[in-house]
């Protein structure tokens, strides 16, 4: 794969975690299925004896609208996952103080012991 896949692609396999195991293989699906439909009708209208330059134009836009959106669709998702990964850092880090103002207001906790009796 050396040489077809970038950086945006490493980057996408970044997002897939546990909560949705599958997400790479769904948006390359998506994008594959799309593709494939229209590089399709664009073999068959370059078959056609008389070439529809209108309809190949359309396909042609298309198939270039769909890697365009594919783009843009993964700056969008890490323009959201960035945000997200930096308000959860900040929830964690006032969770943190809380937690440590919380333990300096009821100070030093002694363990129990059993007693033997």
């Amino acid at each position: 794969m050396d040489g077809y896949l970038d950086e945006q692609f490493v980057q996408l396999e970044e997002l897939q975690d546990d909560v949705n195991p599958n997400f790479v293989e769904e948006i390359v699906t998506l994008f594959y299925r799309d593709s494939t439909r229209l590089i399709l009708n664009i073999e068959q209208a370059l078959e056609k004896s008389s070439l529809d330059f209108s309809k190949l134009d359309t396909y042609m836009h298309q198939l270039k609208g769909k890697t365009t959106r594919c783009k843009r669709t993964f700056q969008q998702l890490k323009k959201e996952y960035s945000t997200l990964k930096k308000k959860l850092e900040t929830y964690f880090q006032m969770l943190y103080r809380s937690f440590v103002q919380f333990a300096r207001q009821i100070g030093p906790v002694e363990t129990a012991c059993r007693s033997s009796y």
